[in-house]
């Protein structure tokens, strides 16, 4: 989508601001990038207007701290004014490439590090910025979403803190479950399927696909992500298959139940390239065990499509599942960390979100509407024809 094709005449909400802490500074950078590019070309005679007043500028980053004492406490600091600012704070809560010392002791900062030092600058903003938007593309506890026995609801907890503390709109990334939203129904929650980047990147990397339901199918790993394979399916015209797991719930492993067996349901795969969809990949156990199912159905190329790439046990078994044959391609997004390691994989396929980001935050602090951006069928759809023609 080109950038003049938004429409955003509107008065900006306030001054833009965005605070991209350590976790996410990457990220952050390339999304600010995009912001100065686009508003230093935009010719808009409103400009020089007071309600315009800082529109054009270097970088829209804001220079944010989180210094840590020797005790392993920290506080949050912001080196400039935020007041009146529509400020976004990004933060990636599963960077575990980040240390602080402890005592003397390196220690590596987990989620719940990340999410202490949000709300602390959070809190050093004082409620003098006049919106607050989180961007946090993996949600804070999304796993732990709903309460199956006497467990803890951490999800909807970590909302209704960042919401009672002044935050306005949460925007995340593919929730593993979005009904968590109903813990803070007063306030902006949206979740985001990088659809439009996974077909992006598949159609610029591989350039013999056969996109019909002849050649291609969708196959989610677990009855959870049915309905995300059921919007790519309907938007590329393909069918769509399903496995469920048998668990074994004598035991716990893990923390988990482990799982006995993976059954399918859905048409014949012989031949066809497979999208295997889902929201995440943690230790890459389950969606193996799925690729290995297919393969012994006969199925052709396989496609592992995630949005977040978390491999946190390695990736050694992806490795030998490529040298196997059994995975062809992994796609995942930039919103979690990335190992150099995972970058010069040659079966990796890295989907940049950045742009789209950027996009979202400069339509947002114009206030104006977001949901073309949140349904990307229309884009999808032109990438397509442009594919088929040999155009892309």
């Amino acid at each position: 989508m080109a950038n003049d094709e938004r429409n955003l005449e509107t008065i900006p909400a306030g001054s833009l601001g965005l605070i991209a802490l350590d976790s996410c500074s990457e990220l952050g950078n390339k999304v600010d990038q995009y912001l100065v590019k686009w508003r230093a070309s935009r010719h808009d005679t409103h400009k020089d207007n007071l309600a315009f007043n800082g529109y054009q500028r270097d970088s829209y980053l804001m220079k944010a701290y989180t210094p840590r004492f020797g005790s392993g406490e920290a506080k949050g600091i912001i080196k400039e004014s935020v007041r009146g600012h529509d400020l976004f704070i990004m933060v990636d809560v599963t960077n575990y490439s980040l240390t602080y010392s402890l005592c003397g002791h390196t220690n590596r900062m987990s989620p719940d590090d990340h999410f202490q030092d949000l709300k602390r600058v959070i809190a050093a903003v004082g409620g003098k910025a006049r919106r607050i938007t989180v961007i946090m593309p993996f949600l804070y506890e999304s796993r732990q979403h709903k309460r199956s026995s006497r467990e803890s609801l951490d999800c909807a907890i970590a909302l209704q803190e960042l919401t009672a503390m002044g935050v306005d709109n949460i925007i995340t990334f593919d929730a593993h479950d979005p009904r968590v939203q109903n813990s803070i129904p007063l306030k902006g929650f949206e979740t985001i399927r990088p659809a439009y980047q996974f077909i992006k990147g598949i159609c610029k990397n591989v350039k013999d696909l056969l996109i019909d339901s002849d050649h291609m199918m969708i196959v989610s790993p677990d009855e959870g992500g049915t309905n995300r394979a059921v919007y790519l399916a309907n938007i590329l015209g393909l069918d769509m298959g399903m496995f469920y797991k048998r668990r074994d719930y004598s035991k716990i492993v893990n923390g988990r139940n482990p799982i006995v067996a993976h059954e399918f349901l859905g048409s014949s795969v012989e031949g066809k390239d497979i999208i295997i969809i889902d929201d995440m990949i943690s230790s890459g156990e389950s969606v193996i065990d799925v690729a290995v199912e297919l393969k012994k159905r006969k199925a052709n190329r396989i496609f592992i499509v995630v949005t977040f790439g978390l491999f946190t046990n390695g990736l050694e078994k992806f490795d030998q599942a490529f040298n196997d044959g059994i995975i062809y391609r992994i796609l995942t997004t930039n919103l979690t960390y990335q190992t150099p390691e995972l970058l010069s994989k040659p079966y990796y396929i890295n989907c940049d979100m950045s742009k789209y980001i950027a996009y979202i935050i400069d339509t947002l602090n114009h206030d104006t509407t977001i949901s073309d951006l949140l349904n990307p069928s229309d884009r999808i759809h032109h990438l397509l024809k442009r594919y088929q023609s040999g155009q892309y």
